[in-house]
């Protein structure tokens, strides 16, 4: 049995959704590298930063979605919502847990910074948080505009 390799790219939707996805993460390493004068691979798979790759990749879907199959379309319609979804967490619900996140770690440092021996303790209880979660506005806008970027792109010159 052959396993015809063309059908994974064959659909448009995934295929707009995969590029602006791995677009924005390498932009968004950039960066931080920019920012930072580091570089973390982490940044390539990670959440949270410059641009939202979750609302690039929902946003291209969307418009992909809209210029294949137009306003009417049930795809069209589950790709609105799902945007809306996906972008109100990520400025919202994952937003907040990058800020418990943040204050969790602030807490565990000012107890670890006691003794040496509460500090050992804190941290094989609490490994340190990842608080970069979710996104501000900005970032999602940059996002959502990439998604629609690369979907013009692909859609008219393609």
């Amino acid at each position: 049995m052959n396993f015809d390799f063309s059908v994974l790219v064959s659909n448009p939707l995934i295929n707009v959704g995969v590029v602006s996805w791995a677009i924005a993460q390498i932009l968004k390493t950039i960066i931080h590298m920019i920012k930072h004068h580091e570089f973390k691979k982490e940044r390539l798979a990670g959440a949270g930063g410059m641009p939202s790759s979750h609302s690039a990749l929902v946003c291209s879907v969307l418009l992909m979605s809209y210029l294949e199959y137009g306003f009417s379309s049930p795809i069209f319609a589950m790709a609105v919502i799902l945007a809306m979804i996906v972008m109100y967490d990520a400025t919202g619900v994952r937003w907040a847990a990058g800020l418990h996140a943040k204050a969790i770690n602030d807490i565990v440092d000012y107890l670890g910074d006691e003794s040496k021996h509460n500090k050992k303790i804190l941290n094989d209880m609490i490994p340190e948080l990842n608080e970069s979660l979710g996104h501000r506005v900005i970032e999602v806008i940059c996002g959502a505009l990439l998604g629609f970027t690369v979907s013009l792109v692909q859609y008219f010159c393609f």
